[in-house]
Parts: C-alpha cells; sequence; structure tokens
C-alpha cells in the first residue's frame, strides 16, 4: 500500500506567532487572533465527526471565516519585521498549506498529536548524543523508531518487536 503524502500547515503555530504579537498590545494582532479562535472553535466542535462530515462543514462554514482572515491579513499594513510582520509573514507563507483543510476532513487542523508523539524521540536524541559509541546511539534512535511507530499504529510495541526479531 502506497500512502501519498501532502504538506500542510499547522493552525496552531500560526495562532502561537499571533498570540505573541496581540500580547504585546499591537494594533490589529486581537483582530487576526479572534478570528483564529473561531476557527479552533469551529474545528473542536466538529473534532467527533466523521472525516466527510467534517469536509463538508469546512467547506461550508469554516471556508467563510479563513476569507475574513485572508483578506485582513492583505490589509493590514505593519512593518515587516514587528511581531505582527512577522506573523502575518509567516502565515502568508504558509497560505497554500493551511488552505488545504478546507477540501480535506481526514487531516487535523493542527500537527499538536505528532508533536507529542515525536516528543520522546526528540529528548531521547539529545540523551543518545551522551552514548558511549556512535553505533550506540544510531542504535537506539532506530530501536526507539520502531517503538515510537507502534504505539503510533496502536500496536503492543514488545509484541511488535518480537515479531520483527523472529521475522
Amino acid at each position: 500500500m502506497e500512502i501519498a503524502f501532502t504538506a500542510r500547515g499547522c493552525w496552531t503555530h500560526v495562532r502561537r506567532k499571533f498570540y505573541d504579537a496581540s500580547q504585546s498590545h499591537i494594533k490589529g494582532a486581537d483582530n487576526l487572533l479572534h478570528l483564529i479562535d473561531e476557527m479552533f472553535a469551529l474545528e473542536r466542535e466538529w473534532q467527533a465527526y466523521s472525516p466527510r462530515v467534517r469536509r463538508r462543514r469546512r467547506r461550508s462554514r469554516l471556508r467563510k471565516v479563513l476569507k475574513r482572515f485572508w483578506r485582513l491579513i492583505d490589509r493590514t499594513e505593519v512593518l515587516p519585521q514587528s511581531r505582527l510582520g512577522k506573523a502575518i509573514v509567516y502565515a502568508q507563507k504558509q497560505r497554500p498549506y493551511l488552505d488545504r483543510i478546507i477540501n480535506d476532513g481526514v487531516i487535523d487542523w493542527n500537527n499538536n498529536a505528532a508533536e507529542r508523539n515525536m516528543k520522546s524521540l526528540v529528548i531521547g536524541r539529545k540523551n543518545w548524543l551522551f552514548s558511549t559509541s556512535t553505533q550506540g546511539a544510531e542504535a537506539t534512535a532506530i530501536w526507539m523508531t520502531f517503538i515510537e511507530s507502534a504505539k503510533a499504529n496502536h500496536i503492543d510495541p514488545r509484541q511488535y518487536l518480537t515479531d520483527l526479531l523472529k521475522a
């Protein structure tokens, strides 16, 4: 089975930049943050829906809020190096990837779950730097990849490794 990968943006990363600008009391940041929060609220409401229903909701309701967001982005004049300017530039660069959410009910609105799952690998990678050899660190990274892959696919890691070693 071949899996196609389509790059998409993460609205949590976009929101974080606008939140930082808003906390700095930069004029205009609050309006943009409010629209992002409105989109997040809709997504939370639809979280348990089937991908088909979520896609329909995204196309009918989320698209309208998203259009308002992009119109406001396009009309906002700020210095590119200001906090709000950096948030806007980041969002604009991510726009093709962020907009993909509208036509897909399967993908998540953000990638928080994926990042949480990778956290143990990232923390482990730091610890493996202090392994007594390069080969030891590489081997540990490979085993951790097997274990995290099993967890991500709801497979018992111990059973998975046992089966893998028997093959």
